[in-house]
């Protein structure tokens, strides 16, 4: 198994700004996608739709200003049954958001691609909380053919 790690400093005075940005349709649309819907509480289900496909996600765990962790239950195969998880916790004046994709089946060049790609929607959320305005898809940055 293969995991995707991400570790990213938000500038906010509590790590609530950036859960409320994990667990609201409202939020999420502002850095990931525009095209989400669903339900971001315990046992709810994310769906979020891409130029190219989507995932559907159920909420496995909430741990409000602390952690949010998705399970994949639709998508590409590579991400079906991998878990996404999100961990804050409040330094200074930074939210540090602990970010991982684990369970990947194999590294591979989609991985590859999906890690940069999280990287730079880890910087859109960085940008909704700190600015107000993220680069969620489609004005997301282009990194390949892949979206």
């Amino acid at each position: 198994m293969a995991d995707i790690l991400h570790r990213v400093g938000v500038r906010t005075a509590t790590p609530a700004e950036v859960h409320k940005a994990l667990t609201t349709v409202p939020g999420l649309a502002g850095w990931w996608t525009d095209d989400t819907r669903g339900n971001g509480e315990l046992g709810g289900v994310l769906e979020f739709r891409f130029p190219p496909g989507g995932f559907d996600m159920q909420v496995v765990d909430v741990q409000p200003a602390k952690r949010v962790t998705w399970r994949v239950t639709a998508g590409p195969d590579e991400w079906v049954g991998t878990t996404i998880d999100w961990r804050l916790r409040q330094d200074g004046e930074y939210t540090i958001v602990l970010f991982a994709h684990r369970g990947w089946r194999e590294q591979n060049e989609f991985m590859h691609h999906c890690s940069t790609k999280w990287a730079t929607f880890l910087l859109s959320l960085k940008d909704l909380v700190e600015t107000g305005t993220g680069a969620p898809s489609p004005r997301d940055v282009q990194i390949s053919d892949w979206h």
